[in-house]
């Protein structure tokens, strides 16, 4: 049986990827999509399907039928991050699994309200596994050679597409990491570039990919400036995000039916094997 998975955030960009990659990777879309107030629209396109969407007013009185109509299913959250801890509780409420990978609002809020709840979910900062790859290393790093940057100084940068209102939680995790390891730095030193111009001349983002980018830039050097340490990952487009968001639905999917539901992160999802 196909899993049924209602994606939110339609008509967004990143929401509609998402959308289009369940349907590509045999999941079952679901003709509903939560979305914002402000969205002028009442339905949307997707994959040749009539999306119906549903507001924080009239939520509420669809939600029940749709959860009769597909048992069992799962949302993937792409929202704004003003509506992470209110889609949440919505979510935990109606006992409804989901994949949040919308980043801002409350963390600390978000993840205790799904521990405290024991609500089946998959939360992280960055839904593409090369790049939760690449934070596990630093995690590592940090655990295991946690004065190897001692005396060094640490500066991020980040760029995205300039409609990204936060600043970018993978920077915010692998800051911490750093943190860890004794370096004088917290999320507020964290550089957001969204003006174009100069994402195009300092960052070097192809103009077709300023609409959906992430790239990010964590300098290390040491106190006397002879020395420098450079970590890069640069994404052009949304695919490969969409793609790890499929992965955690399928993830999820089969941790419920394992009786296994609880709160998880891509870290799980990628030690489990079952990214694709």
């Amino acid at each position: 049986m196909s899993v049924y998975v209602m994606v939110n955030g339609i008509p967004g960009n990143m929401a509609k990827i998402v959308a289009e990659t369940c349907v590509a990777r045999g999941l079952f879309l679901v003709p509903f999509s939560l979305t914002g107030e402000q969205i002028v629209e009442n339905e949307s396109e997707v994959c040749g399907k009539t999306i119906r969407l549903l507001k924080p007013s009239n939520r509420e009185a669809y939600i029940a039928k749709v959860l009769v109509e597909y048992p069992g299913l799962i949302c993937v959250d792409f929202t704004h991050p003003t509506a992470v801890n209110e889609n949440a509780e919505f979510y935990v409420k109606h006992h409804i699994p989901f994949v949040m990978g919308t980043t801002g609002g409350d963390r600390v809020s978000l993840l205790k309200l799904v521990k405290e709840a024991n609500h089946p979910s998959v939360i992280a900062p960055n839904m593409a596994k090369q790049i939760v790859a690449f934070q596990a290393m630093i995690d590592w790093l940090s655990k295991t050679f946690p004065t190897a940057f001692d005396g060094y100084k640490l500066s991020i940068v980040e760029s995205h597409q300039k409609t990204k209102a936060d600043t970018s939680g993978t920077a915010k995790a692998v800051a911490k990491s750093f943190e860890d390891m004794g370096l004088d730095f917290d999320e507020s030193k964290i550089e957001k570039v969204r003006v174009e111009s100069e994402q195009i001349e300092r960052m070097h983002v192809p103009e077709e990919y300023l609409s959906g980018h992430a790239f990010h830039t964590y300098s290390l050097d040491s106190a006397d400036g002879t020395v420098h340490f450079e970590f890069r990952h640069n994404v052009c487009g949304r695919k490969i995000y969409a793609e790890g968001s499929v992965d955690a639905v399928n993830f999820l999917a089969e941790q419920i039916k394992k009786g296994h539901a609880h709160p998880f992160d891509m870290m799980d999802v990628l030690r489990s094997g079952s990214m694709r």
